[in-house]
C-alpha cells in the first residue's frame, strides 16, 4: 500500500475520532478489538474473508484491511 493510501485513511480515521470525540488511538483500538474478534470466528465465510485480505505480515494491519474492503467495494459497483 502506498504512502498517499496510508495518510488517507489516516485522516479517515481522525475525523471518526473528532466526530466521536475520542482520539484516533482510540478509534484505531475498536477497530483493533473488532478485528481480533473476528479473526477468531468459525464461521467459513468469515475466515474466507480473512484468507483474501492481502497483509505483509501474520494479521492484516487495519489500514491493509481498510484498503481491502474499499477495493473490494469499489470494484462491486
Amino acid at each position: 500500500m502506498n504512502q498517499n493510501k496510508k495518510e488517507t485513511i489516516s485522516e479517515y480515521l481522525k475525523a471518526i475520532a473528532d466526530k466521536e470525540r475520542i482520539s484516533e488511538d482510540d478509534v484505531r483500538n475498536e477497530i483493533a478489538l473488532a478485528v481480533s474478534l473476528a479473526l477468531k470466528s468459525n464461521d467459513p465465510q468469515i475466515q474466507a474473508f480473512w484468507k483474501d485480505v492481502p497483509c505483509n505480515g501474520d494479521t492484516p494491519t487495519i489500514e491493509e484491511i481498510i484498503d481491502y474492503i474499499v477495493t473490494q467495494i469499489s470494484t462491486q459497483k
